[in-house]
């Protein structure tokens, strides 16, 4: 029945409804979990990085 509405305005309200109704994952997460990704994008930017075949060889 949806997919045969020819409403502009109304298919406009429809995806607007549901684009509102989308989640934001960081409101999901802990405040703690937000602060180690806040924390790990910092040292990124300060240029403190290990590359990932670095960790291979600490992990194996």
């Amino acid at each position: 029945m949806i997919l045969n509405i020819e409403s502009d305005e109304f298919i406009k309200k429809i995806s607007d409804y549901v684009k509102k109704e989308k989640k934001d994952f960081w409101n999901e997460l802990s405040p703690q979990d937000q602060a180690e990704i806040k924390k790990g994008i910092k040292q990124l930017e300060e240029g403190k990085r290990t590359s990932y075949n670095d960790i291979l060889k600490k992990i194996s």
